[in-house]
């Protein structure tokens, strides 16, 4: 469970999430790499609050970094379940119908 403080003063629960969505990782031979970040020591968890909101909590394993979340629309969560091979909830077809092409 993390907890972390939106920009709006709202507090956001990991564990009261209603969804959520790992990154896809490739290997590159070495290293799996996140398709999200681009890197293999920067990460991003897709979740959809149990209000319906959508955000994305990034992680490193950077020494000294923090954990951040921020707040993302319904059309960049959908580019980004896109992006990462995740399945679109279909309550969220309209919007992948408009992102995809």
């Amino acid at each position: 469970m993390s907890k972390y403080t939106m920009e709006d003063g709202t507090v956001v629960n990991t564990e009261k999430a209603k969804n959520s969505w790992d990154e896809r990782t490739e290997h590159d031979g070495r290293n799996f790499i996140s398709v999200a970040t681009g890197s293999q020591w920067e990460h991003e968890t897709l979740y959809e609050s149990r209000k319906g909101r959508f955000y994305i909590v990034h992680s490193s394993q950077w020494q000294g970094s923090r954990d951040r979340a921020e707040w993302i629309s319904k059309r960049a969560a959908v580019a980004w379940l896109l992006a990462n091979n995740r399945e679109v909830p279909e309550y969220l077809a309209d919007v992948a119908e408009e992102v995809e092409e």
